[in-house]
């Protein structure tokens, strides 16, 4: 998708060459003589346009407007919630095949930044069609999206940046829409070779033999099932001089999970594909980063492999010896994600990190505590909860935090190892955490479980992006903060880490 920003007054918009124009509506109309205003104006004033956030009026060759064409559509308050539902309303009604190129015009509204990146990503979410394993599918003939705005060098950063953030929510949807036979291991490697070849970007990919070196054995027991090798991905993103620290993400890379020898149910188990969601979302905010070009140095780790239920693989009973010496009892094979991030937490602390997050589809327990609404968020530390939580309202792509109170890792204590990988239904969510917290003890670490946010199910099945949003706007708000100034490594207190 080509994207422009243009400065388009009422009266330029009516005269913009587009095949079809999509005008946001405020809740009050400013006075003009433009044809657009006198649209909308007879549209409110006959109530012909209803009122309500998302309301729409599709209309054809309307006088004086060079667009076939027009739909109004109600943006209230326009702040980047209403707008994100007015575009996306909105762009429901333009799906016409002779749709090639699209204005969004703010220039009735009082745009600002989140509600420009907001429309940006609607739109970018609306055009997308999965074509890799699906030839028959045909893309939507719309391929350029102007917005016009009533100051285009005012709001020219917000562009910039909601376009690396579309480049790196595609880049990830791509990769977790893939079937698994399509994104094995070495393919996701390969991927993050590609994003290598990038500015700024270099990645370094290890195998099983590097990783019984590391002494990863948590990783590597989950792997020894497939027939496919683990890799182990090492991103590199420098933007900042070398000597400064950089923020790491983890991303859970389990390409299929079948749940081993404790196998998951048949039913929507082809669904475990996303379950490399966390991987994805990392490859995407590189892809991002490229595009954004932010001063901040961040390194990317993907442990990725299968969890399949082979004569060799890991049984339940069985204690496996983590890289970080402790020893872990696997209760249930089908608690695998956590066993692959503990072994990559460990890795990551060779890189004395100003902060550490992983990414993971880690619990059903998080879909039935959140729902598909707010990713879960977990940390111990209070500056970098609080500076996830506004990164993802910024970015319209919340979460949530929850608990880390000792009394939930009680589960956890197991007679024949050090630690147990379940500890039971109960807090389910709170207790995976607690498991991963384990071995990051001495990190400014955070936990994001996307198990109800990286993926829709039912007819509109498909892979969201989600965190990339989150997790590039977090790194951009780290990138400004004033020098030597940490946030991100101060430490919450038990009591203020177990809200």
């Amino acid at each position: 998708m080509n994207f422009d920003l243009k400065t388009l007054s009422p009266a330029q918009a009516a005269e913009f060459p587009a095949d079809a124009l999509l005008v946001l509506v405020p809740e009050t109309l400013p006075k003009g003589s433009s044809p657009l205003h006198t649209l909308a104006a007879q549209a409110l004033k006959g109530d012909d346009l209803e009122p309500g956030v998302g309301k729409c009026l599709p209309c054809y060759r309307p006088e004086g407007i060079k667009a076939a064409r027009v739909v109004l559509v109600r943006a209230g308050a326009a702040d980047a919630v209403s707008v994100r539902k007015a575009v996306g309303m909105g762009m429901a009604q333009l799906k016409a095949p002779g749709i090639a190129r699209l204005g969004v015009v703010f220039s009735l509204v009082a745009a600002d930044a989140e509600g420009l990146r907001a429309a940006l990503q609607i739109c970018a979410d609306a055009s997308y069609v999965y074509t890799t394993t699906k030839p028959s599918a045909k893309p939507r003939a719309l391929t350029k999206v102007t917005f016009g705005v009533s100051d285009a060098s005012v709001l020219r950063a917000a562009f910039d940046t909601g376009k690396a953030v579309v480049a790196g929510v595609e880049f990830a949807k791509e990769w977790a829409n893939r079937p698994a036979n399509h994104a094995t291991p070495s393919r996701l490697a390969d991927a993050a070779r590609q994003l290598g070849r990038l500015p700024g970007i270099k990645t370094e990919v290890l195998g099983p033999r590097q990783i019984e070196a590391l002494g990863m054995g948590a990783f590597l027991a989950v792997a020894q099932g497939s027939a496919e090798p683990l890799r182990f991905i090492v991103m590199r993103y420098q933007g900042a001089g070398k000597a400064d620290a950089p923020v790491v993400l983890v991303g859970k890379g389990i390409t299929f999970d079948t749940g081993g020898i404790s196998l998951k149910p048949a039913a929507e188990m082809d669904e475990m594909k996303f379950d490399m969601g966390g991987a994805a979302s990392v490859l995407g905010t590189f892809a991002a980063l490229a595009e954004a070009r932010p001063a901040i140095n961040v390194v990317g780790l993907i442990p990725t492999c299968e969890n399949m239920p082979d004569g060799k693989a890991v049984k339940p009973g069985d204690v496996v010896r983590s890289m970080s010496g402790q020893t872990i009892e696997i209760l249930n094979t089908d608690a695998e994600g956590r066993l692959i991030l503990c072994d990559a937490l460990t890795y990551a602390a060779r890189f004395k990190p100003r902060a550490v997050i992983d990414i993971a589809t880690l619990t059903g327990a998080c879909v039935i505590a959140l729902g598909a609404v707010r990713s879960g968020l977990f940390s111990p530390r209070d500056e970098l909860a609080q500076a996830l939580s506004q990164a993802g309202e910024q970015a319209g792509d919340p979460c949530w935090r929850l608990p880390l109170d000792d009394e939930y890792a009680e589960g956890l204590k197991s007679n024949f190892a050090d630690v147990a990988n379940v500890a039971g239904r109960a807090g389910g969510a709170v207790t995976a955490a607690k498991f991963l917290q384990r071995f990051a003890t001495e990190l400014p670490w955070a936990h994001l479980d996307i198990a109800g946010t990286a993926w829709r199910g039912g007819a509109n099945k498909g892979a969201t992006g989600r965190p990339v949003p989150l997790l590039l706007q977090y790194l951009l708000n780290e990138a400004q903060a004033p020098a030597g100034k940490a946030r991100a490594k101060g430490k919450g207190s038990s009591a203020a880490a177990g809200r």
